[in-house]
């Protein structure tokens, strides 16, 4: 029944993750951590972290993760195929009818209306990564926010908008910032 529950609801998120895996990261978080209580809000934050981290798009890696989790090497399986299969038909649906019809004006006019949706699915979920990083799960108040992982935070997003940084070197930096941060931060026993 679990195989069953995964695919159905990776299904779900590969037919309507219209945009990319960022726009999928709302969809994903509804159904592990909201309708399925799979992980918690905690793990998905890592769970997108690691899927950031790891080669493939953000809901594949997120499929297999999730699926290891909850049901071992068949639950990775099913949850995979589950996540692709919708885009492995759409796409090729969807290519058939671009070449025939891509000249189209009201082609293009849907094209257009999609891309705002697009992008506020992707806020979205940016958004929701920054407020569990900065605040944890206990809510948002001065007390519960994490000055540490803003000013990494701030680095970061300074190093890509104003110099230009390759993004992996980036993230291997934001990795070194924050461990050392622990280490100073920690007593030493």
């Amino acid at each position: 029944m679990i195989l069953l529950q995964l695919f159905l609801s990776f299904l779900q998120i590969g037919a309507f993750s219209f945009g990319g895996g960022y726009a999928a990261m709302p969809l994903i978080q509804n159904q592990v951590v909201e309708l399925h209580h799979w992980l918690t809000i905690s793990e998905f934050t890592d769970l997108v972290t690691i899927s950031q981290m790891t080669p493939g798009p953000i809901a594949v890696n997120s499929a297999t993760f999730v699926g290891t989790k909850i049901a071992g090497f068949p639950g990775a399986l099913v949850s995979t195929l589950g996540c692709i299969l919708p885009s492995c038909i759409i796409v090729t649906v969807i290519a058939w009818l671009y070449m025939k019809y891509r000249k189209m004006e009201s082609l293009q006019s849907v094209l257009n209306v999609l891309r705002p949706a697009v992008v506020s699915l992707i806020a979205s979920a940016g958004l929701t990564i920054i407020v569990s990083s900065f605040f944890g799960e206990l809510g948002i108040s001065i007390e519960t926010l994490k000055i540490q992982m803003v000013i990494i935070f701030s680095i970061c997003m300074l190093l890509l908008i104003k110099w230009k940084m390759n993004p992996i070197f980036v993230m291997i930096l934001a990795g070194v910032l924050n461990v050392a941060q622990y280490f100073i931060t920690q007593p030493f026993l």
